[in-house]
Parts: C-alpha cells; sequence; structure tokens
C-alpha cells in the first residue's frame, strides 16, 4: 500500500468518527478543503461514494460503513502498537481522554490528576465534563465515569469511590419560614430545586428508601438548574430544597449553612467507577490512571 493511500485512509476515518470535516480537520491539523479534496480522489480512485454531504453532517454511505468496519480495527492496533511503545520511555506518556459528570470530576477525578501530574509530566489528560450517558467507544475516548447502576456489561469497571447517599437541604432561613417535612411526600407542599441531566432525560427525579418501602417523589418550584453547583447556591440562599450528594454537601452541612432533613430515608446506593471497553489494552500511562482512582476502602468504610 502507498504512503498516498495510507493518508487517504487515515483522512477517511477521521472524517467517519467526527462526522464532520471540520472537526477531523482540527484533529488532523489541516484545513476542511484539503481533506474534502483527500476524500474525492479516494472515492474516485475506488469508484464508489463513501461519504454523504449535507450542510449539517457528514455520514457513512454503506460502502463507507463497509470499509470502516474493515479498516478501524487495523489503525486501531497500530495506535496500541505505538502505545505500547511508551514502555521503553523512563516515564509512562501519552493521552488519556475522559468524560465524566461534574461531582466526580470534582471530587474524585481532579484530586487524582492533580497529584499526578507533577510525577508524571508527559501524561496529558483530555477530560470532557457531561453528564450524559456518552459512548466513549463511539466517541474514541479511553475511559468515562459513571455511577455503579448506569454500567454496561460489556465495560471492565474499577470502583472509585465508596457508595453514597442523597441528602435533602434547606438553609435555616428557609425552615424558619417554612414547616421541615417529615415524609417524602410532604416536599410537594415545598418549594424545591430541580435539577435536569441529560443521564436522566428530564428532571431528576427524587428517590427514597425506609424499611424496604421505595418512594419517588417529582419535586416542583420555582427553580431548575443542569449544574448542581448551581442547586447549592440556590438552596444556600434560601430559596427552596435541594436534593444533593451528601459529600457534596458536606461542609455546608457541617458549618450549619445546610441542614438535611428526612434522614431516615436516604438510602446508601452504588457510587462511582472508571470503566473502559473491555478489549481496551492498557497502555502504562492509563495503568497510572487506574491505580490513582482505584478505591481503597479504610477501616472507617467498613
Amino acid at each position: 500500500m502507498s504512503r498516498d493511500s495510507i493518508n487517504d485512509l487515515t483522512v477517511f476515518l477521521a472524517v467517519a468518527r467526527e462526522q464532520s470535516f471540520t472537526r477531523a480537520a482540527a484533529k488532523l491539523g489541516v484545513s476542511p478543503s484539503a481533506l474534502s479534496h483527500s476524500m474525492r480522489l479516494l472515492e474516485e480512485r475506488l469508484g464508489v461514494r463513501l461519504l454523504t454531504r449535507t450542510t449539517r453532517r457528514v455520514s457513512v454511505t454503506d460502502a463507507g460503513e463497509r470499509l470502516l468496519h474493515s479498516i478501524e480495527p487495523h489503525f486501531d492496533g497500530i495506535d496500541t502498537a505505538l502505545a505500547a511503545l511508551t514502555e521503553l520511555r523512563d516515564k509512562p506518556a501519552g493521552t488519556i481522554r475522559i468524560t465524566a459528570g461534574e461531582h466526580p470530576t470534582t471530587s474524585i477525578l481532579w484530586p487524582a490528576i492533580e497529584r499526578l501530574l507533577p510525577e508524571y509530566p508527559d501524561i496529558k489528560f483530555e477530560i470532557t465534563v457531561d453528564g450524559a450517558l456518552t459512548d466513549i467507544v463511539a466517541e474514541r475516548y479511553d475511559a468515562g465515569i459513571r455511577l455503579g447502576e448506569q454500567l454496561n456489561a460489556d465495560m471492565i469497571a474499577v470502583r472509585i469511590g465508596p457508595k453514597m447517599r442523597m441528602v435533602v437541604v434547606g438553609s435555616p432561613d428557609y425552615f424558619a419560614r417554612h414547616p421541615k417535612p417529615s415524609t417524602p411526600q410532604d416536599l410537594t407542599a415545598h418549594a424545591c430545586i430541580n435539577i435536569r441531566l441529560p443521564t436522566y432525560g428530564g428532571y431528576l427525579v427524587w428517590e427514597f428508601e425506609k424499611d424496604g418501602r421505595e418512594v419517588r417523589v417529582r419535586v416542583d418550584g420555582p427553580l431548575a438548574f443542569n449544574t448542581t453547583q448551581m442547586v447549592m447556591r440556590a438552596a444556600l440562599g434560601g430559596v427552596g430544597l435541594a436534593y444533593l450528594f451528601e459529600d457534596h454537601a458536606r461542609d455546608e452541612i457541617e458549618s450549619g449553612r445546610l441542614v438535611t432533613v428526612l434522614d431516615d430515608w436516604n438510602p446508601l446506593f452504588d457510587g462511582y467507577f472508571l470503566y473502559y471497553p473491555s478489549r481496551r489494552q492498557m497502555s502504562p500511562a492509563f495503568s497510572v490512571l487506574v491505580d490513582a482512582l482505584r478505591y481503597r476502602p479504610s477501616r472507617s468504610d467498613h
């Protein structure tokens, strides 16, 4: 195979994966017009149309899909082989792409990476903070972070945090004006701060459990956000009640700026896991990250 053929196939692979000439060009460091020209030459040489172009997106044709499935494993194998060569370096190196939600990024992922950076200067981390259930294989991520209940069975999962619980909190000022709820159903009479997450397709339903009885409450109120930081801020301002991770609100609870209610209705649930494809071969750099994130229970956890 000629060098030009390899270059053209690399271009096709990038455009097919990104479904955009602009994004593929940015990834390869060339102009979109150069990519478009390369694709036209490849299609002319093969005598088949590989891509369908519209004003909004680029998609692969049946022939393009067949070519993609044929060449993708080989290019992935080359990438893996090149990554494995970093074992010969004094220090692990390479770029690790991770997708994670806001909460695990700030509470678990960033503290681990902050510790790793001085010791491993040749490892680069690219983090996308996104609450959606991203397909890490299709989007070319090395790994993602999710709650245990959201994991797919075909993924390798590594626990990176303890089991957690959600808590309902409000400010002392709010409870000076409103009675504290004694059951989850009482929340329907309160101003509650909703959170909309792409993971759930709408507002997050507040879940409770007591003595084996499960209760789900759809709350209402004057505000809704797509970030827990703003939910916290609104709760601190006395706007209404919030439903937050206990560890996220711990400092405010201990300082008395927020007060918990319905404590006997908040069960433990699976915490966060790092997950990645079972067929993924671990590079030295990725192994370093997995080891740094792996949860090791302390005596107080038992």
